[in-house]
């Protein structure tokens, strides 16, 4: 049976609490990792990690500034590219509960790979003639994305133990990168093949992901299923993680990740499509979504700098939060001359904003196994608050015909957000005591 603690940590010793239960040790008492091998964390598990993070983004950012043209073709209502929209984040929040229990049957090696199989299945099936291929095609690409976000943190846990931060911020940059590189390039891509929204996501994801899943196997090696750690993916025997659901300080971290969630891809599926509402043309508007995420990868960086010198969250919780509510309002009901200008303020706060919801997963856990609890919970659950977003941003706009009812919901759930900031970043720990 499990009891849960949200214990307050002094703001000068950061996340280092003492247990409340014997059964429990602080992190500093946790047992060093053991030595690995340079081929365990070398050079080519760390291209790999970079190509697995370009295939994570960019299938799901790229179909934003198409969708026009998709929408045209396949003849679809704006509610139905609104639920198109959303169904990539249903099936992040679906198959993160679902990894867990894959995680605990398969290596991570095998799961990865089969991920980029299916991946590359998916898109092929999504570039098919019907509005029915597009869907399955959909949740094909989705699926195998949701896994692998539950998978890679812990292999970077197990592989590269004495540098998680670094590794974690190239990991997380590439993720960026391949959100803002997809939509930058789908719409020359469709000018220079002639294709209207077919052949450019082909392009984009299908090499890629054939090359990763051939990259991935090599780079991880035979590894040994005594190697995973006591994780949310592989449970100590007679431990639960449940007692995370009854703790008020996860349920918040939980709320702070997904309304970052729902305004992501709220940005993600409608930016270029409220971009070129404004008068603007469908190839700017795919810059617009690409310099949003571009200028996140740099505000990752900067809060992962600064984050370092403050042990409480609440201050850069509540700034990226008005940084993207002004950056919405910017968008929607600026001036011409604002636009660039806003889309850029709205990148800082959605990539500032992404970076912290991450780190309140470990920031607010006292060792790696609880982390992984609260992450997959967090993560499950976030990502199901998230699709609410570009749904509902599809149908309010479907019936009113105006994008000033969608920002005002947007710009109510930032409240929310702050709301949850001040909540969760305060400095304390969630402590599941086994008895």
């Amino acid at each position: 049976m499990y009891r849960n603690r949200d214990v307050d940590t002094h703001p000068q010793i950061g996340r280092s609490a003492m247990p409340l239960d014997s059964s429990v040790s602080s992190p500093e008492a946790e047992p060093a990792p053991a030595p690995r091998s340079p081929s365990l964390g070398g050079p080519l598990l760390l291209v790999a990690l970079i190509l697995l993070a370009l295939n994570l983004r960019s299938p799901i950012t790229s179909v934003a500034p198409l969708l026009r043209p998709l929408q045209t073709d396949l003849r679809l209502s704006e509610t139905t590219v609104g639920v198109l929209t959303s169904l990539p984040v249903l099936c992040l929040g679906l198959f993160a509960f679902v990894a867990p229990r894959l995680g605990r049957r398969y290596s991570t090696r095998v799961l990865l790979t089969l991920s980029l199989v299916v991946l590359t299945v998916g898109a092929l099936v999504r570039a098919g003639t019907s509005p029915l291929a597009l869907f399955v095609g959909t949740v094909l690409v989705a699926a195998p994305i949701g896994i692998a976000n539950v998978l890679i943190p812990g292999l970077i846990k197990r592989r590269f133990p004495q540098s998680v931060p670094r590794v974690s911020a190239f990991y997380s940059s590439a993720l960026t990168f391949g959100a803002a590189a997809g939509p930058a390039v789908a719409v020359p891509l469709a000018d220079a093949t002639g294709s209207s929204w077919r052949t450019p996501l082909l392009i984009l994801i299908v090499p890629l992901s054939v090359l990763t899943a051939l990259v991935v196997p090599f780079a991880l090696g035979r590894e040994p299923r005594a190697e995973e750690p006591p994780t949310a993916l592989a449970p100590q025997p007679g431990t639960r993680s449940t007692g995370l659901w009854r703790s008020a300080l996860a349920w918040q971290v939980t709320v702070f990740f997904g309304v970052q969630a729902l305004l992501s891809y709220t940005v993600f599926g409608w930016l270029p499509t409220i971009w070129q509402d404004r008068g603007l043309s469908p190839t700017s508007a795919g810059l617009a979504l690409s310099l949003c995420n571009a200028v996140g990868v740099l505000a990752a960086w900067v809060l992962a700098v600064a984050g370092r010198r403050f042990a409480d969250q609440r201050p850069a919780g509540v700034t990226v939060a008005c940084l993207t509510a002004c950056g919405l309002t910017g968008i929607v009901l600026g001036p011409t001359a604002l636009l660039w200008p806003s889309v850029a303020v709205l990148g800082l706060g959605l990539g500032a904003g992404f970076a912290l919801a991450l780190s309140l997963f470990a920031l607010r856990s006292p060792d790696a196994p609880t982390t992984a609890a609260l992450s997959a919970m967090g993560q499950g659950i976030g990502y199901l608050i998230g699709v609410l977003g570009p749904l509902g941003a599809g149908a309010l706009h479907d019936v009113t015909g105006t994008w000033a009812w969608p920002l005002t919901v947007l710009l109510l759930a930032c409240a929310v957000q702050i709301t949850a900031a001040l909540t969760a970043g305060r400095v304390r720990t969630v402590t599941a005591v086994a008895r």
